[in-house]
């Protein structure tokens, strides 16, 4: 019987043997279930159903020109109003007057805790009771934008506060030590620095608020403010056919993944330059 690094030579080749054909395995599964799959499938509903040309035809330009702009509308003003809002809640988690810390874990708490869609029907319905006679600037973009900033303000504070808590304490111990103000030495130093840590997960908190978008129908959208999803919901009910919705996803994913990918290479990028 083989014994010492013979016998380990030869358990290292059967594990690889083994391993070898447990991916086979794996493989043959997978072809198989996509084998089974296509010849159980009916192709030609598919395609008269999902991927009609026809329709697709007559879904451009406004699918683009209304449904996208009003997508990428919602979720600009949306980002831009959450990352004020984000840096505000951040600051006053780390702030040493106490009512302000207590303010920002409760908010932070109560709107990560709550669904979108409970925010926006709250914005849609319960912002016009609590305050009669008053209009959000700009009308439902406004709604729309200020529900996405109420969700995405609570996540971004926390992601900017722990880039804020990454930045070394002796560069405010510097600043401090050349004659700067605690508020300048944030302005100037940690904040920019704190950013451009958070740009990945900030990126990734972008791609959400634009699904979240699609939310905004909620609110009560007019045919020129509908976003994608309202707008394929809307055709495809009217031509009961389901290629204006499988068109409004791939218009959602035309701008998601090159905003996942741009993420994952900043990420990959910070963590070179950590190293």
């Amino acid at each position: 019987m083989a014994t010492g690094p013979t016998a380990a030579l030869r358990a290292g080749a059967a594990r690889r043997r083994r391993r070898r054909l447990v991916r086979g395995a794996e493989y043959a599964a997978f072809a198989a279930v996509i084998a089974l799959l296509a010849v159980l499938a009916d192709w030609n509903s598919l395609r008269t159903n999902f991927f009609n040309t026809d329709v697709i035809g007559g879904l451009f330009p406004d699918i683009i020109t209304v449904g996208l702009r009003n997508t990428v509308l919602y979720t600009a003003i949306g980002f831009v109003l959450g990352l004020a809002a984000g840096l505000l809640i951040a600051l006053m988690r780390l702030s040493s007057v106490l009512p302000y810390r207590w303010f920002a874990v409760a908010y932070v708490e109560v709107f990560r805790g709550l669904p979108a869609l409970l925010i926006f029907i709250f914005v849609g319905v319960g912002v016009p009771l609590a305050f009669p006679g008053t209009n959000l600037p700009g009308g439902v973009y406004g709604q729309a934008g200020l529900a996405l900033a109420l969700v995405s303000a609570a996540y971004m504070a926390e992601t900017i506060r722990a880039g804020i808590e990454a930045v070394p304490r002796g560069q405010m111990e510097a600043a401090r030590s050349l004659g700067m103000s605690h508020g300048r030495a944030m302005r100037t130093i940690i904040i920019p620095q704190a950013l451009r840590t958070v740009i990945p997960p900030l990126t990734n908190e972008l791609v959400l608020l634009f699904k979240d978008s699609s939310l905004a129908l909620f609110i009560g959208v007019s045919l020129g403010q509908r976003e994608l999803a309202k707008f394929g919901q809307d055709l495809a009910s009217e031509k009961g056919n389901t290629t204006p919705i499988v068109v409004a996803g791939l218009c959602y994913l035309l701008i998601t993944i090159p905003l996942g990918h741009l993420a994952r290479r900043l990420e990959t990028r910070r963590r070179g330059e950590a190293r």
